[in-house]
């Protein structure tokens, strides 16, 4: 049983925040290089440049963290298992991702939640991905550019080049001067 959406947005935050501070991300870093070997503290120490002291703070907050693990030798290891659950609970997050469980074959186009690349214009991909931002915009009037663009850059970058793909994959309309648009067809029934 996984937790609630807060908590993994809490816990994402704290590894973020311990990870925010350049001493304890140096310290992350070397374990991280280090492996199954781990460090002791005066290796760190001497890695990094700074007094043990403060190498045994740095790994004392990691640890605390979850994010580095230490024996009673005094030999530390870093644990990226939770910081791959920390990211995929801020890609959880993201508001594209309920839609992309329901178009698997497009998740290869985005990353943690944002569009990074469009399929090739002529191929089925990029009519789904049309789907998928029709979906996502659940447009039920008509809306200025920049409304659009707006709810577009939650999930990318390309702005302008998804709206054009909207327009072209027949999903979004767009009136003769270009400054308003909206739905062009019906959206279908979600994938179930």
């Amino acid at each position: 049983m996984s937790a609630s959406p807060s908590a993994d947005a809490a816990r994402a935050a704290e590894i973020l925040a311990q990870l925010s501070a350049p001493p304890r991300l140096a310290t992350f870093a070397e374990l991280v290089r280090r492996g199954k070997e781990g460090a002791t503290l005066a290796e760190l120490a001497y890695a990094l440049d700074v007094p043990v002291q403060q190498a045994g703070e740095a790994c004392a907050r990691l640890t605390g963290a979850g994010l580095a693990t230490g024996t009673g030798n005094g030999v530390y290891r870093a644990d990226l298992d939770a910081v791959r659950q920390a990211v995929h609970a801020v890609d959880r997050m993201q508001p594209v991702t309920p839609l992309l469980a329901e178009y698997p074959n497009l998740r290869g186009f985005f990353a943690h939640g944002r569009l990074t690349a469009l399929p090739p214009t002529m191929s089925d991909r990029y009519q789904q991905i049309g789907e998928l931002f029709a979906r996502f915009l659940a447009l039920d009037g008509l809306y200025n550019e920049d409304e659009i663009n707006r709810r577009l850059s939650a999930v990318t970058d390309d702005v302008a080049g998804v709206r054009r793909m909207l327009v072209e994959t027949g999903w979004l309309e767009r009136d003769r001067a270009g400054t308003t648009y909206g739905p062009a067809r019906p959206l279908p029934q979600a994938i179930s």
